[in-house]
């Protein structure tokens, strides 16, 4: 597969939960709305959020060389069969528990600048979703609620104890619905340029019944359609070339857009089953997204929330931050002067911004283990 930031040429449309989104969008405009259009051609992207807190430098920050970084094993880190699937995962030092959670197509190694420097003070948790980086390639029908119970099952079988969610673009919104099931179990969520858009009932449709020629005819060579075109696209997203160009575009300053980056992205995207499962999250995933929307789960949410969002993401801009702090007052939103993908292209200020926030949430009274 590849980066949330990074598995579709620059020319396609990207839409993921309704977050309408385009590499040519200009970095300053919001565009949290929705567009309809052939799901062939449909990728899947997520959103940020960042925070502003007073005293920071949002300015642009040169190459991360000199931090601290996570190892690259090409090999993985840690194990843990779910539902007889494979499973990666990182976990590093001590404390209270911290579960990172990538974007589409990205693994726990996006979090290269923030594990070694957050295990410092906590315990860390990195972990790949199901059918992206070293997880097992299943397939399956993929559906938001898959991801959200695997983490819910990594929290309840690995982390053991109450812990802090933190997730970028679609990994901020699996975060969101495994916080709303785990309830008091999790004690804050941070998201970082959040999937997920704001339901919007005028554009509530029913589906009416298919014709035997829809059905048997129309529908059959569609999918014929859908997986030409789609395995072409998996194919030119997942070259090297590509995997930068379209980093790259996303990544204001582009320093860290490296080997190490590039490689983490395109070694899951040799597996044999990569392209069926690109194919099925293209498609059938992409296709029943709708009826999850940011506002029915925050609406189930109880715990603290930090929005790290980095402003001048081409895909969805601050606009999406701040109606997210207006649908939920408990939230604390931090401005950065970054991409999509904040964490890893200005890695200090979003370590800076978790380690002042971490403290109010991590030192109220102690929970039940889970």
């Amino acid at each position: 597969m590849s980066t949330s930031c990074a598995t579709l040429p620059s020319s396609v449309k990207l839409e993921l939960f309704g977050s309408r989104t385009s590499a040519r969008l200009h970095p300053h405009r919001s565009r949290c709305g929705l567009s309809r259009r052939h799901f062939a051609f449909k990728g899947i992207v997520a959103a940020g959020v960042s925070i502003f807190v007073p005293g920071y430098d949002v300015g642009l920050v040169p190459s991360c060389s000199g931090l601290e970084k996570l190892p690259f094993k090409p090999e993985g880190y840690n194990y843990w069969t779910w539902r007889d699937r494979k499973i990666h995962y990182v976990v590093e030092g001590e404390g209270f528990p911290i579960v990172l959670i990538h974007g589409f197509g990205a693994s726990a190694f996006h979090w290269r600048y923030n594990i070694p420097i957050l295990a410092k003070n906590y315990k860390v948790y990195a972990l790949d979703l199901l059918g992206f980086g070293w997880s097992e390639k299943a397939l399956i029908e993929y559906d938001a609620l898959v991801w959200r119970d695997q983490v819910v099952d990594f929290m309840k079988e690995v982390v053991k104890e109450p812990a802090v969610l933190v997730g970028n673009s679609l990994g901020g919104f699996t975060a969101l619905v495994a916080a709303a099931s785990l309830q008091d179990q999790v004690k804050g969520v941070v998201l970082l340029n959040t999937a997920g858009q704001f339901g919007d009932a005028s554009t509530a449709t029913t589906e009416s019944e298919q014709t035997a020629l829809q059905k048997f005819v129309v529908k059959p060579l569609k999918e014929i359609f859908q997986r030409v075109v789609l395995g072409f696209l998996f194919w030119q997203a997942k070259q090297p070339s590509r995997i930068e160009s379209v980093l790259k575009s996303v990544y204001i300053n582009a320093a860290n857009v490296d080997d190490y980056l590039i490689d983490s992205i395109t070694r899951p995207a040799d597996d044999p089953n990569a392209g069926e499962v690109y194919y099925r999250l293209m498609t059938r995933f992409m296709s029943n997204q709708r009826k999850y929307t940011l506002d029915s789960v925050l609406g189930q949410l109880s715990c603290p929330l930090l929005l790290v969002w980095g402003d001048l993401d081409p895909w969805v801009g601050p606009a999406k931050a701040l109606r997210i702090k207006e649908f939920y007052p408990n939230t604390s939103l931090v401005n950065l002067q970054a991409g999509h993908c904040p964490h890893d292209e200005v890695p200090e200020l979003v370590n800076k911004a978790l380690l002042e926030w971490l403290p109010t949430v991590t030192s109220a009274p102690s929970l039940q283990p889970l």
